[in-house]
């Protein structure tokens, strides 16, 4: 499979407006597919993406993180039909909840989210699909559950998104494609492999599944403003991380729980400030040539769609700009 590359924009970045802007800017630069974060409490990816639908024509336009708690998957399901409408075909949904901390804000447990994801993902699919899909554990519908509309496509590309093995090998047995958090890109074998296990489970072709690992970015010109750009997203982030993916490059348990302690009390700043030098090494940080031989990493050991997201660079618009012309053309 030809690896395709797409880019994740994190709402802080920018007003909405800029956001699309950038947007139309990776289309021009070569990127297959454009990314928004669906987190809780923050910008909507929904109305980001739609605008990204209407200001380009070849790019796909993504969601990554839309999770079944805090919306009904006949919610999702509605949406995700009337994007695809709206993009002429180009929507592809991620589905699956970023962490568990986000779900319990509102009072959710994230205990069942294998099933609840797995189900929500049937029950979207049953319904682009046509059926009446009454029933059900997480989402026990009436025989009323189906679409009073004809989507424009039947077949709509569902990638699951969250963390583990357990969670990774379910997308490989029921989605099209699976988003596993690729930090650092050396981690990217150990979440790999449990997607692989599944798509043998199911006895499925591994050659007609996506593989979109989701990396972060920061690239300059020079190299050195690209590590003081990412630190607030590794302190942001860093936390969340499987310990063994952060082993990977000799990070040891527990290297980030005095930052999570920062970040708890509301200590960004503070949070920020502990981030070590071996710890951006979870990001791919530094000037094109150095980020080239880490995406080749991600590519080696079977991700099929490279998803670059984080700060991008001290300079979004710049880093577009060096992606396109200075690191896609050397990894495709």
């Amino acid at each position: 499979m030809r690896p395709t590359f797409g880019i994740r924009f994190l709402d802080h970045l920018a007003p909405a407006s800029t956001l699309v802007d950038w947007a139309v800017l990776a289309e021009d630069k070569g990127f297959d597919a454009c990314w928004f974060p669906h987190d809780t409490f923050r910008k909507n990816s929904w109305a980001l993406c739609s605008a990204v639908a209407a200001a380009t024509s070849t790019i796909k336009v993504a969601t990554v993180g839309t999770n079944p708690y805090t919306t009904e998957p006949s919610e999702i399901a509605t949406y995700f039909a009337t994007l695809d409408e709206l993009s002429g075909g180009r929507a592809i949904l991620g589905l699956g909840p970023h962490t568990g901390e986000m779900v319990e804000w509102l009072g959710f447990s994230a205990d069942d989210v294998i099933a609840h994801t797995r189900e929500a993902v049937e029950k979207v699919r049953a319904l682009l699909q046509g059926g009446v899909v009454s029933g059900g554990e997480a989402f026990p519908w009436t025989e009323q559950a189906y679409l009073r509309f004809q989507p424009a496509r039947r077949e709509l590309p569902i990638y699951g998104g969250g963390w583990g093995a357990d969670f990774l090998r379910m997308t490989g047995e029921v989605c099209d494609g699976s988003l596993p958090m690729v930090t650092p890109p050396e981690s990217a074998p150990l979440m790999v492999a449990p997607i692989r296990e599944g798509l043998r489970r199911a006895g499925r072709d591994p050659e007609a599944f996506v593989v979109a690992g989701c990396a972060w970015v920061s690239v300059s010109d020079q190299g050195g403003a690209a590590r003081d750009t990412i630190r607030d997203i590794v302190a942001y982030f860093g936390p969340y991380l499987e310990e063994a993916a952060l082993a990977a490059i000799g990070l040891p348990p527990g290297a980030f729980a005095p930052i999570k302690e920062r970040l708890l009390a509301g200590d960004y700043r503070g949070a920020a400030s502990l981030v070590t030098e071996p710890m951006l090494r979870v990001a791919m940080v530094g000037t094109p040539a150095e980020i080239i031989p880490r995406i080749e990493t991600l590519l080696e050991a079977g991700v099929t769609h490279v998803s670059l997201g984080g700060p991008l660079g001290p300079d979004p618009r710049r880093a577009i700009e060096l992606l396109g012309h200075e690191v896609l053309p050397r990894v495709r």
